[in-house]
């Protein structure tokens, strides 16, 4: 380069210097969230759940829009099945869909990390219901679930109480890919081990069994447990589709009332069998109350309001006394 052209290349770049200012002025705004592509509104939630199979659910979905469409959102409800590349791929199309919030209720609350780091990156707010997700490295609004680790303390009660003074050999119909499970379990085993330390009836969890919280799946695990423990005397299911299919397997065996099955939930088929004496008791969860929750967590955020990190709702013991005096099960057996 000559000296005779240095004036002219620092005039141009002296011209430059505002634009080149500019861009690495825009491009160190926080991220926005993507423009809502036509046709979605933009106050839609996008609601991933578990699954739709299990009323539960059901219940949390349709109350979740019903108490969104209180608050002008429209609501997208889909059933993961369980699956979490599948939940993963519902939550990418949300953030495409440019969402106003996410609802999850995780399959797997570890595998789930790396897609609720892409809605946070695209500044869509996340919520779960129903199950938690306690992982590192997400930003998650508000989290409504029941208190499971709670009603897992209350199931082991029920199950002392209904062994007696004999206690006895227990089995644990699990589900162990969800974290709300996974705290049940740690409460009802926290409270048989303080039992027994406390002197009193052996009470002796033998197994820890799949149940895939499915009816189906549930029977076969009670099954295999009845064949490989004869003097088994209580089962305590994590929900209660797994519940029933412990009842099923129970009066394929001639067992039914030997083997004492604790569920949870309280949904109408297992209140049912409350009633009937083929469930001892369930810690009754309240799914309107999650659904509830959540919206009023999406509405309060939406409005630059603080909420809650964490709402728990405690469960409430269910035994054949409350069954015989719910008004909402008929005396013919079916449910209203």
């Amino acid at each position: 380069m000559t000296l005779g052209r240095l004036p002219r290349l620092l005039g141009r770049l002296l011209l430059l210097a505002p634009a080149a200012i500019f861009a690495v002025g825009c491009g160190s705004r926080p991220m926005q969230p993507a423009a809502t592509p036509a046709g979605v509104s933009a106050r839609t939630i996008g609601v991933s759940l578990l699954t739709l199979d299990n009323p539960f659910f059901k219940v949390i979905g349709d109350t979740i829009t019903a108490e969104g469409a209180k608050h002008d959102y429209t609501t997208l409800v889909v059933s993961a099945d369980k699956d979490p590349a599948r939940q993963g791929n519902q939550v990418k199309d949300f953030i495409v869909r440019g969402v106003a919030a996410i609802v999850l209720s995780p399959c797997d609350s570890r595998s789930i990390v790396p897609v609720i780091r892409e809605a946070n990156a695209a500044g869509i707010p996340v919520f779960t219901v129903d199950i938690p997700c306690h992982e590192p490295g997400v930003e998650i609004v508000t989290q409504v679930c029941t208190d499971n680790e709670g009603g897992g303390r209350e199931a082991a009660r029920a199950m002392i109480e209904a062994l007696g003074p004999e206690g006895g050999k227990v089995a644990i119909l699990h589900f162990k890919q969800a974290e709300s499970c996974r705290l049940r379990v740690r409460g009802f085993r926290t409270v048989i081990d303080e039992h027994e330390a406390a002197g009193n009836a052996a009470i002796e969890i033998v197994s820890e069994l799949e149940s895939g919280g499915a009816k189906d799946i549930g029977a076969k695990a009670a099954e295999d447990v009845l064949q490989s423990t004869p003097d088994l005397r209580g089962i305590f299911a994590i929900n209660d589709p797994a519940a029933l299919g412990a009842v099923a397997a129970l009066e394929k065996a001639g067992r039914v009332g030997e083997v004492v099955v604790v569920g949870f939930d309280g949904q109408p088929e297992g209140r049912l069998a409350i009633r009937d004496g083929r469930i001892h008791a369930d810690p009754v969860q309240f799914p309107d109350r999650m659904g509830q929750g959540v919206v009023e967590a999406i509405v309060r955020h939406s409005r630059g309001e603080p909420t809650e990190r964490e709402v728990l709702i405690p469960t409430a013991l269910y035994r054949r006394a409350d069954a015989q005096n719910d008004p909402s099960l008929t005396t013919d057996g079916g449910g209203s």
